[in-house]
């Protein structure tokens, strides 16, 4: 398939993945069509054999959110916000959550509104030093969504989630990660590099591993202790009997590197 608002790459030799939001004229704001190709290209990447995705944008933004030319404003034909957000952001963030692979963001840029909080929903965020975030929603009268109300207070703790929500105030990159709302802070030349190192490291790995304990950790911020030991103990006896599992004890005895599948 070709696309026109996101860039698709592979590398076959490392197995990785990387998607370019590519509207820079418009720091890479969602429209419908946009979203139509992205999950087109996420359907690509679970069935062209990667291992690891990269997300990034184009320009000097990674995401600025929704873009408001794409809604209509017409009085009586308003667009319905959830309709929008059910159609389109909740699918999105659902899918990028249980990819059955590890997903960075390579924050290059602003990422505001819904953007910030789809980098949020990547499984490590990397950012450029000159990055921010934004949760803009309340500058125009609306509350945070794609998961903002959810990362947020998870990752930064209920006063400092209330006051990015109510403030809309800019994060910077460097405070985002001192508050641990993402991994890493990198200088701007070196992330695209930073980030296809991790992410190629990253598909070495045992992927079918990394995919139970993205659905572990997950799981564990909404059940109880006795329903994660045991979720813990399923996941470990399905792990348990994986091409992997048997390969990594294997390549420890052997005092080598071991060969993941993903299997």
């Amino acid at each position: 398939m070709s696309y026109e608002a996101i860039r698709l790459e592979f590398d076959e030799s490392s197995r990785v993945a990387t998607i370019t939001l590519n509207r820079p004229d418009k720091l890479n704001s969602f429209t419908r069509a946009m979203h139509e190709e992205l999950a087109a290209a996420l359907g690509e990447v679970e069935t062209n054999g990667a291992r690891a995705l990269v997300l990034t944008g184009s320009g000097r933004g990674f995401c600025a959110g929704q873009d408001l030319a794409d809604l209509d404003f017409t009085p009586g034909a308003m667009t319905d916000l959830g309709e929008l957000i059910d159609a389109h952001f909740n699918p999105l963030i659902r899918r990028l959550q249980s990819l059955p692979l590890p997903v960075i963001a390579a924050v290059n840029g602003t990422a505001a509104g819904a953007g910030a909080n789809l980098a949020l929903a990547c499984d490590i965020v990397l950012a450029a030093r000159s990055a921010s975030f934004i949760q803009a929603f309340v500058k125009i009268g609306l509350v945070p969504d794609s998961g903002g109300t959810w990362f947020l207070p998870q990752r930064v703790g209920m006063a400092r989630a209330m006051g990015l929500a109510i403030t809309g105030d800019k994060l910077s990159a460097e405070k985002a990660e001192s508050w641990g709302l993402i991994w890493q802070t990198v200088d701007d030349q070196e992330l695209a590099e930073a980030a296809a190192r991790l992410a190629a490291q990253l598909a070495q790995q045992p992927t079918r591993a990394i995919a139970a304990i993205k659905q572990a950790m997950r799981a564990g911020t909404t059940q109880t202790l006795d329903e994660q030991l045991d979720l813990e103990r399923d996941l470990q006896r399905e792990l348990g009997a994986s091409h992997d599992y048997a390969e990594g004890v294997q390549a420890f005895v052997e005092k080598r590197a071991p060969r993941f599948e993903g299997r």
